[in-house]
């Protein structure tokens, strides 16, 4: 119990500080994230500069506090889209059954088959490469998800006894969906939004890396580590910082996923 407790404390301080440089960045950075100082390119971490500069002078972690801003927009963005749309399609599947469930459940397997960058950079040809693209494009790749952990706690709902006694009370069967089977999804539901709200990120960096992302001279952490790669011999912090916040948000959102679902899910809390 004290190692999820240690993990949930450690991955809480973790997004704590990304949500608190987002936040930051809506309101002042040390200089402007996109003025450019052609005197001061590629400068060294100092006093005057705590991260460095890039190659056209503009101040690093003013653009690492910008670029935690695009991340965290995105990521929630994108959770709560492919949450809304995982959990009403994994209801209706679970609780309808028969051919609509065939059907629902065909499609969403056909779109599983895919990994999600994949399909992202599929949907992203179609819709361009722009930030709101990117979170279109990523909501529906992570759809089916949470369509598919949605459907089996419904599944596993729909049968219990408290279930029956809302049909015998006459209740319709969408009251007996929102109001019965989708409160007793929510810690499945949690979990996983958790864990996805870290793929958003990951995934969001490597289209960023592959020129896929927001396009420059915003700066987002993905394609700050894409353009430091010429210079990762000269300046090695261009790479390095970038690098190591997404290394640990993703860690931060792993901690707080795994305290989560220890804390959620009573077939864990039994195992403590």
């Amino acid at each position: 119990m004290k190692n999820v407790t240690f993990n949930g404390f450690i991955g809480s301080i973790l997004i704590a500080a990304l949500l608190v440089s987002a936040a930051i960045g809506l309101f002042w950075t040390p200089y402007d994230p996109m003025k450019l100082g052609f005197t001061a390119r590629l400068a060294a971490p100092s006093s005057a500069h705590w991260l460095g500069t890039d190659e056209f002078g503009r101040d690093v972690l003013s653009r690492l506090i910008v670029g935690a801003r695009a991340s965290v927009w995105i990521g929630t963005l994108t959770v709560t889209f492919a949450t809304v749309c995982g959990t009403l399609i994994g209801l209706v599947s679970g609780y309808a059954r028969g051919w609509i469930d065939a059907v629902i459940m065909a499609v969403n397997n056909a779109l599983l088959a895919f990994p999600g960058i994949l399909l992202a950079l599929g949907l992203l040809a179609v819709f361009g490469a722009n930030q709101y693209g990117i979170i279109f494009a990523l909501g529906i790749a992570y759809s089916p998800s949470m369509a598919r952990v949605v459907r089996g706690a419904v599944l596993s709902l729909r049968e219990r006894e408290f279930i029956e006694a809302s049909k015998v009370m006459g209740n319709g069967e969408l009251y007996t969906m929102f109001r019965h089977i989708l409160p007793n999804c929510i810690a499945p539901i949690t979990v996983l939004a958790t864990s996805m709200f870290g793929w958003a990120i990951l995934s969001e960096s490597a289209l960023s890396f592959l020129g896929l992302g927001v396009p420059p001279p915003a700066p987002t952490w993905g394609n700050m580590l894409a353009a430091g790669r010429p210079f990762i011999e000269q300046a090695v912090w261009l790479g390095l910082f970038p690098g190591l916040a997404i290394a640990l948000t993703l860690l931060g959102i792993n901690l707080l996923g795994d305290a989560l679902r220890d804390k959620l899910d009573p077939r864990m809390r039994g195992l403590k």
